[in-house]
């Protein structure tokens, strides 16, 4: 389990408690300002630290972990199975490692995502946002169901072979999950698992919901348009 993070001090905690199930939870802190770091240690993870930008981030996690099993600090276990990327304000339900193994249980699966739900109450935001955040919510589930994409907020995981395959973590600027998915696919099957995480519907709240929208939308038409990441992320 890879956690990337940076100033997540009012999120970290709860993502590694939901992880407790994993052999190892490694948050990778990217520079953080505030208590991320001491947060994390309190609640069970193994903490490295690393230049900000999560796909630099998920890679050092990866090099991390590959150094915990060959110094044998995870046990007897010298490979793990699955590797499961998680954003540090999204939370894993109860039983997810199982749910991960009889996945991975098919030899055809290289990798999947679980389904998307926002961790919200009738009290969070407005009635128009939380109504936006219905349509968001809906909105990224036909995308799991008709084109079987997920974004990282879905808790991602992948074999570390096929991983290792395809040269790593991509190392780009932005839309480094939708890289990795779409390698994924490529290498065989990937599956959006019937099972949803809960993401914090905070920086939709923050930000404005369809302002949010909007911008992911440009990323994503950006991407599709082979605009140079760099680009992408001073927009």
């Amino acid at each position: 389990m890879i956690i990337p993070a940076k100033d997540e001090a009012s999120q970290i905690e709860a993502a590694v408690k939901s992880a407790a199930e994993a052999l190892v939870t490694l948050v990778v802190d990217g520079e953080s300002a505030d208590d991320t770091v001491q947060r994390a240690k309190a609640a069970g993870a193994r903490v490295a630290a690393s230049p900000p930008g999560r796909a630099r981030q998920l890679a050092a996690g990866v090099v991390e972990i590959e150094k915990l099993l060959t110094a044998g600090e995870l046990g007897e276990i010298d490979q793990l199975d699955a590797l499961l990327f998680l954003h540090a304000d999204t939370q894993l339900p109860a039983g997810f490692t199982a749910t991960v193994e009889n996945a991975l249980s098919d030899p055809g699966v290289v990798g999947g995502a679980f389904g998307f739900r926002f961790d919200w109450s009738e009290n969070t935001g407005t009635l128009f946002q939380r109504a936006s955040l219905r349509v968001v919510q809906w909105a990224a589930r036909l995308r799991n169901k008709w084109f079987g994409l997920a974004y990282g907020d879905q808790a991602l995981f992948i074999r570390p072979r096929v991983l290792s395959k395809f040269g790593g973590i991509p190392q780009v600027s932005s839309l480094e999950d939708l890289d990795l998915v779409l390698r994924l696919q490529r290498r065989g099957r990937f599956i959006v698992l019937p099972v949803d995480i809960a993401t914090s519907a905070r920086r939709y709240l923050e930000a404005g919901v369809w302002r949010t929208v909007a911008s992911h939308a440009r990323l994503l038409t950006g991407y599709v348009l082979g605009t140079d990441r760099r680009e992408l992320g001073r927009g």
